[in-house]
Parts: structure tokens; sequence; C-alpha cells
């Protein structure tokens, strides 16, 4: 029964992320937190730093760590395979029709009605590992805060990795490991 609902979730989630894997996160989030309780919001946390580490689209590695961690490598594979399944249909499908009906108007009027939703989705998403990530402890609220809810040292390494990031454009993932040294640095001393 869990193989089963582990397919079910990831086909959701492969059926309904529109605009890659930064969309789908909002959608994994509902259904792994929210819906099944399969991983704390802490866990989802890691899941997405290391699904975006290791090679490959995000919302196929998650699915590959949520299998793995509800119900290993059977779950891993099922996970793997509901997410994926949902895109290689609708891709087969949509390539012969767009490649047979791409001049029509309203296909393109479609594709640009698409994008600010896709845009909407990735920032839900920042928003919520944002919040993840300066705040200490999970469901605060805004109303409750105190000054000691806020982690100021990770609003001074996201302003920094911002900065860094916009200004000298380096690879992101150099970015990524230094403040995953800095990291180490910082919290495993203090």
């Amino acid at each position: 029964m869990i193989y089963l609902d582990i397919f079910l979730s990831f086909c959701q989630i492969g059926l309904l992320s529109f605009g890659g894997g930064y969309a789908a996160l909002p959608l994994i989030e509902a259904q792994v937190l929210e819906k099944h309780n399969w991983l704390t919001l802490e866990e989802f946390a890691d899941l997405l730093t290391i699904s975006q580490m290791t090679p490959g689209p995000i919302a196929i590695n998650a699915a590959t760590f949520v299998g793995t961690k509800v119900a290993g490598l059977g779950g891993a594979i099922v996970a793997t395979i509901g997410s994926v399944t949902p895109s290689f249909i609708i891709v087969l499908i949509l390539s012969y029709l767009y490649f047979k009906y791409k001049n029509l108007s309203s296909i393109q009027g479609i594709l640009k009605g698409l994008r600010p939703a896709v845009v909407s989705l990735i920032a839900s998403a920042g928003l919520s590992i944002l919040m993840l990530t300066i705040f200490k402890r999970e469901g605060i609220s805004l109303l409750n805060m105190k000054l000691s809810d806020i982690n100021f040292i990770a609003i001074i390494m996201v302003g920094l990795s911002v900065f860094i990031l916009r200004r000298f454009k380096p690879d992101p993932i150099k970015v990524m490991i230094g403040t995953g040294v800095l990291g180490v640095i910082i919290y495993g001393l203090f």
C-alpha cells in the first residue's frame, strides 16, 4: 500500500508541476509534509539542499530521496517512476501537437499565460525556504516572533551569497561549497 501511495503522490507532482523542479517544490511540500507527513520541515529543507547539490532534476532527486526514506530502495524506484511517468506521456503528446500546430496564436498565448503562474510557484517555494532559514524554529508566526527567534548568522550568509552571486557571478556550486564550509565552521564552533 505504501508503494501505491508513493507512486500516486509523485504522479500528482509530476502531472501538476509546470515549469520544472523549482515550480514543483510547493507541490512536493504539500504531498510530503502536509498530506502524508513523510518528512519534517527541517528534513524537507535538507532534501532541497541535497536535491540541488546532486546531478539531475530537483523533482526527481527529491522523489528518490523521499522514496528511500519512506520505503527503502523500492520506494525510491517507485517514487522516481511516479515522478517521471506523467511528464513522459505529456511530452510525447505535446511534442506531436506542438509540431503539428505550432503556428497557432492560441498556443503562443497559452505558453505566455503559464509564465506568471510558474514564477509565483517558484517565489512561493523560495519564501518557504527563506523563512525556514531565517527563523530558528518551525511554525513561527510573524505576530508571535521574538528577536531571539531570528537566525542573524543565516541572514548574513543569505545576503552575502546573494551579493556574491549577483556582483561577481561565480559558479553557484562554489558558493554552495563555500557557504557549506562556512556553516560547518560557524555552527560547528558555536
